[in-house]
């Protein structure tokens, strides 16, 4: 086959790619990577989930893993569109901007529970570095802009450290839900914690930004809740 017959396969496979479809495919395969992790989760399941035939499947994603990237990659995007949006919203106050930004973070990061982490960890350790990477990124770059927002307002106490408040979310975020880290604390204390993710976020939430707002602004954000 010559170059020129490679070329016009390529496109012709990437013209006949349906977005709308990509997007069906990954929505499916998230379901599965969460609610079976990413090592008993199979393509011959996805593309029955989607009643979609596997060759059409691998015309959009080649294998498992590169399924899970972009899985996981959109997650990322649209989670920072979201931040981003809810950041340089002029209409939203600091605590309306504090509250949606909370709730969209625990919207998309909840259902990532602490089996599928597992999982990644062994199975796909880049994968978890990355999303690991991308929280820890996130955190500095946006939460950061976010508590001197608060500090320049008076609803922050100003005595607070705000590279200290992003350490200490970024870290709860990603080690509330990582077994690794809690399998280094007594069975009796760990079990007090198996609740829903999303009731571990909202939490974690509570007990760092409510000890970091002026009274003022803790009433009037626990008013909110």
């Amino acid at each position: 086959m010559g170059q020129n017959d490679i070329y016009l396969k390529f496109s012709f496979v990437k013209m006949n790619k349906s977005l709308e479809v990509e997007e069906r495919i990954l929505k499916a395969a998230n379901g599965l990577f969460f609610k079976n992790g990413y090592k008993h989760t199979t393509m011959d399941e996805i593309s029955k989930s989607l009643g979609m035939s596997k060759k059409t499947l691998y015309m959009y994603f080649p294998g498992k893993l590169e399924l899970l990237e972009a899985s996981f990659h959109a997650l990322k995007t649209r989670l920072s569109i979201k931040v981003e949006t809810i950041l340089q919203n002029e209409n939203l106050t600091f605590l309306m901007k504090l509250k949606s930004m909370l709730s969209a973070i625990a919207e998309d990061l909840a259902p990532i529970n602490p089996e599928l982490v597992s999982d990644l960890r062994e199975q796909v350790p880049e994968i978890w570095m990355a999303l690991e990477d991308y929280i820890r990124s996130s955190a500095y770059l946006r939460f950061q802009r976010l508590i001197q927002e608060g500090i320049d307002q008076g609803l922050v106490a100003s005595h607070v450290d705000k590279s200290m408040v992003v350490l200490l979310y970024a870290s709860a975020i990603q080690n509330l839900i990582d077994p690794k880290f809690l399998a280094q604390f007594p069975p009796e204390m760990v079990e007090g914690l198996r609740v829903k993710p999303a009731k571990i976020y909202d939490q974690a939430i509570s007990i760092i930004f409510e000890g970091i707002l002026t009274d003022d602004a803790k009433k009037e954000y626990l008013s909110q809740k």
